[in-house]
């Protein structure tokens, strides 16, 4: 980010970069041993949480101002304002009786969306803030409990890091903070948050006083190329560092940039799909209110009245109650799927769980148990060999990176054993630490008389391009075709057993040390001594999870840096048919569109690097697919990010978790299912409140067109349509509570602006017949058919438009048959059933008087009965014709 460097001028860490690294120690008054606990705790209490300006929810109070800040509530507000004028402060001048209760009714209404809106959303932000603390990021650093005591690594929050904190720093995590480098070996930093490469860049403690002057004479704006400097938000590619804290929070590169891009996060698909309805809606408004404006206006020839109505009709089709009911179901959806041991960290990503169809995961620990053992240590002829085993301790005992799984496996596997008593003599004398480029992992280690020697660990292919001899018993043989086979065909035996193999290789160097640091260029000249065979059970639930994924629509593939032969193992262990696996290799010969292709229909991709994970996913994107990833490893990180929905746990490494969009407390795979549920439930509510509102507003506006064109008098004053759309939107508050049909939620699902207008245009009308069928029957049975007995009329409609709006709720919520097939939730069943009998009781009601209702006589009730049976059935009707004649419901 070149046009941000100007914030790096007045930074600590840019003055640091000035001066030589034991003036930087004595300016923190730290040493190299570190800080003393007590030390620690006094600068947390200077310089505060290591934190930076982030998305967290602001002031309760911004919060409420907030809510009221939204296209519908500032267009109901402009109506309320003209209202205002019309109805009181032009009558007011004009000496005319002045009436403020369409004014008081568009008020209710802004405060009641604003304010459930705001209660909502503050709840929302305390449940998304509980969730987060959930998840829990740390930093490795180096204390000492007194002045005198031994120093120790220890883990902590990172936000308890302090400036003069030293920090142990490995692959996989978090720069906690601006640091200066004390120590590295091969050292990669990816610096993507902050520079846009994707290429991590090597970084190493200047030690020499003619390099610090050169980093001193660099421009210092130029941070990011600074090779002993790393900047806090980008994390440890590969290798290892001890580094000094320098700067913390606010005042570190990262903290000044936060404070100005907060709040400004790119739109998800989910904010674009709410938005692109929200002003279908609102152009829609725009075209119809003129001209009901104008039919009334020309028809009544009373323009003061028609304005009135008009404006009456628009608020009518705003859906002020939209942000209260989105942010209902995504914190509804949150909150319950944290009950499953699910922390969603961007609530969003809710909407997105439910569109995924295609769900790429890694193998190890998703598939399998993640709980490797040490099954054997064999020679080329299949036998155990106690060599094999002490060389595979000496590498994994003496490595300081990430101890993986086969690491520690190693290790548990070998304590008490006899035959490793006597290698405590070896000391360290440097290492080459494990990366997804090499795949390999090397130590040297010296014993008591100096004679030095090189252990090298990794995957087959990597360890045979390196080697060019191999031990037969105690004999060292040269690595031709045939060997090369034999050794080949080993590691495919196991592996066809479903066993990860390792190979083991060794270099004696002699007295003649390597010129350090150890280099890639290293690894050379080995001569194979072994192969290590773990055992990484398949998870029992996996095949359930898989196959309850595939019945709610969304395949599976598997992205690892494991090999074909075991991956294709698993995966039919758990009934997952591998087909041809795609290597990585081949996807670097392919271009963009025969990769899009094979993409699309191989299920297992292997032996991947994270550029190549990556790559796989955006292909999948690019074919149209939601694509989630789940995944916990360093590797991983790209695909997270890229990922429209990146899934980590909480073991997962520190750059995993910040790059995902939910974490699981449970690495499990039915819990991806419920999640996939839950986040089409949550969809299909606020898909049901768009299309209810719309196409019931519609409907309500046609009808008030054919009115108008009609009929002599308004056929419902301002003040009705306003207390009919407040009781309306009453009766979809519980509608975040409601049920999906399981059909629903059996595929995924996306936004679609171009339905819900389908939607409303075709199911609108429907109401309309019947809105019809009330004007005859007010006009020519009750005979409301003069300007005398408007009020009669108009209450007529006022009760029959409420309750059809009202079952609108029930009959368009499921495209089954309502109350008999799919039933409502009890809190939709209670919300619409009181709204009903209090649409019913107005007319009858000291308000009704008020407003200019009347009661109605009890003969209309039978023929009300008939209107909306009739309604029921045609509207059902109509569901099934559209279902037909465009294959989607919702």
């Amino acid at each position: 980010m070149n046009h941000n460097v100007k914030y790096a001028r007045d930074l600590a860490i840019a003055r640091e970069a000035k001066l030589s690294l034991d003036s930087t120690l004595a300016r923190l008054n730290t040493q190299r041993s570190g800080l003393t606990t007590s030390d620690a705790s006094e600068r947390l209490l200077e310089y505060g949480k290591n934190q930076v300006a982030t998305e967290k929810a602001p002031h309760a109070l911004i919060q409420l101002i907030q809510a009221f800040n939204n296209p519908f509530i500032w267009v109901l507000m402009a109506l309320a304002g003209i209202s205002f004028f019309t109805d009181y402060l032009l009558p007011l001048r004009q000496g005319q009786e002045t009436d403020l209760t369409g004014v008081v009714i568009m008020l209710m209404m802004v405060m009641l969306s604003g304010l459930l809106r705001f209660w909502q959303e503050y709840r929302t932000n305390k449940a998304a803030e509980a969730l987060k603390s959930l998840v829990r990021t740390t930093a490795t650093v180096i204390r000492r409990s007194s002045e005198n005591a031994q120093p120790v690594r220890m883990e902590i929050a990172l936000q308890d890091v302090v400036p003069g904190d030293i920090i142990f720093l490995s692959a996989g995590d978090m720069i906690p903070a601006d640091v200066r480098l004390l120590s590295s070996r091969d050292l990669f930093v990816s610096q993507a948050s902050l520079s846009g490469e994707a290429v991590p860049i090597e970084k190493y403690d200047v030690l020499s006083h003619q390099a610090e002057q050169r980093a001193a004479q660099q421009n210092e704006n130029d941070l990011l190329t600074m090779p002993g400097i790393c900047l806090m938000g980008t994390n440890v590619a590969s290798g290892t560092a001890t580094a000094v804290v320098v700067a913390t929070g606010s005042r570190t590169w990262f903290g000044s940039l936060a404070k100005s891009i907060v709040g400004s996060r790119p739109q998800t698909a989910f904010d674009r799909g709410v938005n692109s309805v929200s002003w279908l809606l609102i152009r829609f408004m725009l075209v119809m209110v003129p001209v009901v404006l104008f039919i009334n206006g020309f028809t009544k020839g009373d323009w003061a009245d028609a304005t009135l109505f008009a404006l009456a009709v628009a608020v009518g089709l705003t859906p002020e109650m939209l942000p209260m009911i989105v942010s209902s179901n995504l914190a509804k959806g949150a909150i319950a799927m944290s009950r499953r041991k699910v922390v969603v960290k961007r609530l969003n990503a809710i909407q997105n769980f439910g569109a995924m169809d295609v769900l790429c995961t890694d193998k190890t620990g998703t598939l399998t148990q993640d709980r490797i053992i040490l099954e054997q240590h064999l020679d080329v002829h299949g036998q155990n060999n106690e060599r094999v085993l002490q060389l595979a301790w000496l590498n994994s005992r003496h490595q300081t990176g990430v101890k993986n799984l086969m690491d520690k496996a190693i290790l548990s596997f070998s304590q008490g054993s006899k035959a490793l008593s006597n290698l405590q003599r070896y000391r360290k004398i440097d290492e080459l630490p494990f990366d997804f480029e090499r795949r390999r992992l090397s130590i040297v280690v010296a014993d008591e008389h100096n004679q030095q020697k090189l252990i090298c660990k990794g995957a087959v292919e990597e360890m045979l391009a390196i080697a060019t001899h191999w031990l037969d018993g105690s004999e060292r043989r040269p690595l031709d075709a045939a060997a090369r086979q034999q050794w080949t065909d080993q590691a495919d035996k196991w592996n066809r057993q479903g066993f990860r193999v390792l190979m083991v290789g060794e270099r004696d160097m002699g007295e003649t040390p390597l010129a350090l640091p150890l280099h890639k260029d290293d690894e050379r000249e080995l001569t194979l001594c072994g192969l290590l065979t773990f055992l990484d059970p398949p998870k029992e639930s996996a095949g359930a999870a898989i196959a309850a994924l595939h019945e709610h629509g969304v395949t599976v593939k598997v992205l690892t840096g494991d090999n074909a032969t075991i991956t294709s193992k698993i995966c039919r262990d758990v009934g997952l048919e591998p087909g041809e696996p795609l290597c990585g290799q081949e996807i670097d010969r392919l271009d963009d569109e025969a990769l899009a292709a094979l993409a699309a229909s191989r299920t297992v991709f292997c032996r991947l690097t994270p550029q190549q994970k990556s790559r796989v996913l955006q292909t999948l994107q690019q074919n149209g697919h939601t694509v989630g990833f789940l995944g916990d490893g360093i590797n991983d990180a790209p695909a997270l990010r890229d990922a429209d929905i990146g899934i980590s746990v909480d073991s997962a490494t520190d750059i995993a978790k910040e790059s995902a969009d939910i974490i699981l407390l449970e690495k499990n795979l039915m819990v991806l299912e419920q999640g996939v549920i839950k986040g089409r439930e949550t969809f299909g509510n606020i898909i049901k409140y768009l299309n209810m509102t719309a196409s019931s507003n519609f409907g309500n506006v046609f009808s008030v067109l054919i009115a108008s064109a009609f009929i002599p008098f308004l056929p419902m004053l301002a003040i009705h349509l306003l207390i009919q759309n407040l009781m309306y939107d009453l009766s979809q508050l519980a509608l975040p509570w409601d049920k999906m049909d399981k059909e629903f939620l059996r595929k995924p699902r996306k936004w679609d602006a171009k339905n819900i207008g389908r939607f409303m245009l075709w199911m609108g009308p429907t109401s309309s017949l019947f809105d019809i069928t009330t004007f005859l029957l007010m006009w020519h049975v009750f005979a409301a058919n003069s300007v005398e007995h408007q009020a009669l009329f108009q209450s007529g409609w006022f009760i029959e438009g409420l309750l059809s709006q009202t079952l609108v709720v029930h009959m368009l919520r499921t495209h089954k048959i309502p109350f008999i097939q799919s039933r409502a939730a009890l809190p939709v069943m209670l919300m619409t059933g009181l709204v009903m009998a209090l649409g019913i009781y107005i007319p009858f009601s000291p308000l009704g008087q008020v407003v200019g209702l009347q009661p109605l006589p009890w003969s209309y009730f039978p023929w009300l009965a008939a209107t909306l049976f009739g309604y029921c059935l045609v509207a059902q009707g109509m569901k099934r014709f559209y279902i037909r004649r465009f294959g989607q419901w919702f």
